[in-house]
Parts: C-alpha cells; structure tokens; sequence
C-alpha cells in the first residue's frame, strides 16, 4: 500500500473503533492511485442500524479524542443504513450488512488495493456480539 502515515494511523484507529462496537469484515481500500479526494476507504458493517450509528459515532469520537479532527462531512447518520464518515484524507463506510452486499463498494474499486482488517468468522461475529452488549449496544433495531 502507498498510503501517508497519516492515513494509515486515521484508518487504524477507525477500524479500532469499528471493531470495540462490533463491526464486521472492516476492509481498508487504498484509492491514491484513482481517485483525488481522498487517499483510503476504510468499509465496514453492521447487523443493525443502531449499530451502525453506534460504531459510526465511536469512530467520530475515538478520532477527536487522539486527533483532535471531526469529519468534514457526514451523511446518513439519520437512517443509520450507511454513514460516510468524510475525513478528507479518509472516507469511512458504515453499513448494514445488507446495504454492503447490494452496493460492493470493495467489488467497485476492485482495481485498487484492499486489506482485509481483522478476519469475519462465525468465532469474530460472536466476539463482537459480546463486544457490542458490553459497550451498551442492542441487538436488534
């Protein structure tokens, strides 16, 4: 990956993040080499809406806290289907598993590297179940 250090410690710490709520299949997408208005993707999911705004929320959060930066931008926070979290340098993806698989995001910038952050097994899934009921998050919508 050609991405700045910046950006990789901003996704990072968003994948963190993602992950403390109980985010799943968090994916980094090094777009520098297509497209200008941003360096990286970072796409995660969710299996409910309030979990989608809750991880989209600690990331706000975690990122003010060691940054001191709020997104530029942010849309979807409402619906809680998928949040665009838009730090310049990083575009943050929250969605509903559902909204994932019908709008491939990753599938659309096939041409661009992706890593898989952290691994989305049925063992991952149950641990960020525990995870997300331990930071307070409900399970159903």
């Amino acid at each position: 990956m050609t991405l700045p250090d910046a950006t990789s410690q901003l996704a990072s710490l968003a994948s963190r993040a993602a992950d403390d709520r109980g985010g799943l299949n968090p994916v980094l997408v090094d777009v520098t080499s297509k497209l200008a208005l941003a360096d990286a993707f970072v796409v995660v999911s969710a299996p409910t809406q309030r979990q989608v705004r809750a991880i989209a929320e600690d990331i706000m959060d975690r990122v003010w806290e060691d940054y001191g930066r709020r997104p530029t931008h942010i849309e979807g926070r409402a619906e809680g289907t998928w949040v665009l979290l838009d730090y310049s340098d990083l575009l943050v993806h929250v969605l509903l598993e559902e909204e994932r698989e019908f709008y491939a995001i990753e599938r659309l910038w096939g041409d661009c590297p992706a890593v898989p952050i952290g691994v989305d097994t049925d063992e991952a899934r149950a641990a960020a179940a525990e995870r997300a009921a331990a930071n307070g998050v409900e399970e159903s919508v």
